[in-house]
């Protein structure tokens, strides 16, 4: 029986990675000192698998940023404003249309599925032009080989690429990057070729999009694809891996009727009704990779739930068409338990990270081969029951108040036009009022302070003392720019889940738990493993001292119950909407203590709540109606003069705007800029919105400062299609990844572009 890894986490066990990319972006270091660190986790990666008995292991899915872009790149497919001339794709091109240079902004970045991970969305048109113009998949399958190490090269499939693209500027939006598929396969000929001529006897092609709802020209594509790429193939085993949801009964029959595939790979973690289907009929002498090991979460795998699904499989495909996979790639779960030092033992042993998980898969796969460990199966099942009958993860109380919610809908008792009106009467803010979303660059000092804290190498009254200090600093900052309603600047906080999760009961935190979520930007998800509830104030103190250093709002920041949710590790033991309901109830006592202590503008982000919908059409509504209810329990109890924000960032959130709408808060922040206005789309086309909004003013995950003019150009974009008193100036998101240098003058930027339109409209009047 054989085992397969769909993908790997790339950061390292100690983010080698992050560190070696932020190096090389600050000019630290070189391309080879980069690509030295790259070399040496991927030798690891490779070697580390093939100890641990996988027999098919991927190569092709380590990337400098993700492996979408990567595609781009292997396509030549670069914008004409990165002024690329041809040839081999260098870094600076590369990182240019990830994170934009000093002259032309980055490319668009969204969510991968519905997931943290994110990745850059290809621009493309008709004249758009396809090269052969980065060889890393047979520069990396060839550097396994020499290892000794056969690898399984994975490509992002050529459907899947062009559902995942968008119009380029200045391209009609109605236009169909689809209508390419007949030009980049070409390029996908000449990748199959080398991989095959150099000795690759299997190939992966990634097509994910086969589990949203697809339209019938879409599923035609899939056909059309590797119908033209069969004869290329020819000499090769491919596998099409499929992930993140079920497989819909329409798509399952188009993709196991391509003739040119030779395995599928489906998530049974998360799409378990495709296992119906694989049972109802799966083609003759094909190979199953059967996804049951969840590579999302970091829970133990129930090996004995799993061995009995394999089994029922077996009997349908064959005991050698049968592979033992990961639901996923495991880039969605932190790296190593061996690494973990602050974990108890009694949870750790609940848990199985990427490497834990990769023994899993093998001992799964020799199970079923009739070589079943009998001690590991043993302990494996010891932890799970371990776990079920823990005292720590039950509290009925919380429990019951959570059941208890289902009984209302939590609206504010007004209208949000009349909140608006008793705000505005106690803020009294200038028309397009100016605001940042939170958070003030994290200097290597800030982050040194945090960390000799927690390592108690400083005392309490050194740490606040520095804490207050930079909180002065922000304050005197936003002052001088003379933004209208200010933050705090959030220097005692590393990451806005994790700081929220360390003071609500229910969570576990690990100390080298680090994921992906872009580039280099990891972050360090905690674990929800029993029932949440908040016992102490977590912010109001924080809060408390900001406002008392200024006479402007200063806004309370928290993190919604939705993200808190989407942003951990969550317990697989109970409905994840149960979960959420706990989390609200614990936001709502911190929201209304804040509001007792004065603080008169709240914000509670709910940036991964577009993340969290599922990929299929008819999931929506129910997960829409608990995530939305649970960001208006957090704040069903204030006052009218109480403004609440929300915020929300990289995702496509035109198709949820009744949803949006439906939260009640009084102005909402979101994204926009790095998505090109696609926001502002949906107010053209009339939909009506009567809370405050700020659709972003420029993208912060790019070190590039936009001029007064650019910015100015964006609201009056914004007023065209928004009324002037519900509409704010603001950045995309948060600032934590910039530097000061940068931050400055962007804001100063800002803030005179909304003066100078002021000044316009009080003209104009």
């Amino acid at each position: 029986m054989a085992s397969h890894i769909v993908g790997y986490p790339r950061m390292g066990p100690k983010r080698e990675l992050k560190f070696a990319l932020e190096s090389f972006w600050d000019g630290k270091s070189t391309a080879e000192d980069l690509e030295k660190v790259s070399t040496d986790l991927r030798a690891s990666i490779w070697k580390q698998m093939a100890d641990a008995g996988i027999k098919y292991i991927p190569s092709n899915n380590f990337s400098h940023y993700d492996q979408v872009l990567d595609t781009t790149a292997m396509l030549g497919a670069v914008p004409d404003r990165y002024s690329w001339t041809g040839g081999e794709i260098t870094l600076s091109t590369y990182f240019s249309m990830a994170r934009g240079n000093a002259t032309v902004p980055a490319m668009e970045m969204t969510k991968w599925f519905d997931t943290n991970y994110h990745f850059i969305v290809p621009e493309l048109g008709p004249a758009t032009k396809f090269s052969y113009s980065s060889h890393k998949a047979i520069n990396e399958y060839k550097e396994a080989k020499a290892l000794g190490i056969d690898t399984v090269p994975v490509l992002v499939g050529p459907v899947s690429y062009l559902l995942l693209s968008k119009p380029a500027k200045g391209v009609e939006k109605s236009f169909s990057p689809l209508s390419l598929l007949s030009s980049i396969l070409p390029v996908y000929k000449e990748v199959i070729a080398e991989l095959k001529a150099a000795g690759a006897s299997w190939i992966q092609f990634d097509e994910p999009t086969l589990v949203k709802d697809l339209e019938s020209h879409q599923l035609a594509a899939f056909s059309a694809a590797y119908s033209e790429l069969e004869s290329t193939l020819s000499g090769l085993n491919v596998l099409v891996e499929t992930y993140f949801a079920d497989v819909p009964a329409e798509s399952y029959k188009t993709l196991t009727s391509l003739s040119s595939v030779t395995a599928y790979g489906f998530d049974l973690v998360r799409g378990t009704k495709t296992l119906d289907l694989v049972k109802s009929g799966f083609p003759a002498g094909k190979y199953l990779f059967a996804g049951v090991v969840d590579g999302r979460n970091i829970w133990a795998d129930d090996l004995a739930a799993s061995l009995v699904t394999l089994q029922s499989l077996e009997a349908v495909v064959g005991k050698d068409k049968l592979v033992v996979s990961t639901s996923c790639s495991l880039m969605h779960t932190a790296v190593d338990l061996v690494n973990e030092t602050k974990l108890d033992d009694e949870i750790k042993s609940w848990l199985a990270f990427a490497a834990q998980k990769v023994v899993e898969v093998n001992a799964l796969a020799k199970a079923i081969a009739g070589q079943k460990d009998e001690a590991y199966f043993a302990a494996n099942a010891a932890a799970l029951s371990s776990r079920r009958s823990s005292p720590r993860v039950t509290n009925e109380e919380v429990q019951k108040a959570a059941s208890a919610v289902k009984s209302s809908d939590h609206r504010r008792a007004t209208t949000v036009s009349a909140r608006l009106d008793a705000q505005q009467k106690k803020l009294n803010l200038p028309i397009l009022p100016t605001t940042t979303i939170g958070s003030f660059p994290q200097t290597v000092e800030l982050r040194r302070v945090r960390r000799e804290y927690k390592a108690k190498k400083i005392s309490e009254e050194e740490y606040t003392k520095a804490i207050k200090e930079e909180i002065s600093k922000v304050v005197k900052l936003q002052e001088e720019l003379d933004i209208d309603v200010l933050v705090h600047g959030e220097p005692e906080r590393n990451d806005m889940v994790e700081y929220f999760g360390e003071q609500l009961s229910g969570f576990a935190f690990t100390a080298n738990g680090w994921v992906q979520s872009y580039g280099s930007r990891c972050v360090k998800p905690p674990i929800i493993y029993g029932d949440v509830s908040r016992p102490n104030p977590m912010t109001v103190y924080w809060s408390s001292v900001a406002q008392s250093m200024t006479s402007r709002p200063m806004k309370g920041m928290l993190t919604g119950p939705v993200t808190i949710l989407n942003w951990s590790f969550v317990r697989n033991d109970q409905p994840r909407f149960e979960t959420c309901y706990q989390i609200a109830l614990a936001i709502k006592k911190e929201v209304e203590d804040l509001e007792a202590g004065g603080i008169q503008v709240i914000q509670i982000d709910e940036a991964a709540l577009r993340e969290g919908l599922p990929l299929r059409k008819s999931e929506h509504e129910f997960y829409l109606d608990w995530a939305v209810h649970s960001f208006r329990i957090t704040n069903c109890g204030v006052k009218d003069t109480t403004q609440i924000h929300t915020h929300m960032c990289y995702s496509n959130f035109n198709d949820i705007i009744q949803s949006i709408i439906n939260m009640d808060a009084d102005v909402i922040t979101i994204e926009n800029s790095r998505s090109d206005e696609k926001l502002l789309s949906v107010f053209r086309e009339g939909v009506v919105y009567g809370a405050g909004i700020g659709p972003g003013v420029y993208d912060i995950h790019s070190p590039r400062i936009p001029s007064k003019e650019e910015i100015a150009d964006r609201v009056n974009k914004m007023l065209a299609v928004l009324d002037t008193n519900i509409l704010w100036v603001n950045p995309d998101c948060g600032l934590k990844t910039r530097k000061y240098d940068e931050v400055k003058p962007a804001l100063t930027n800002m803030v005179d572009a909304a003066k100078q339109i002021r000044a316009e409209l009080a003209k104009a009047q």
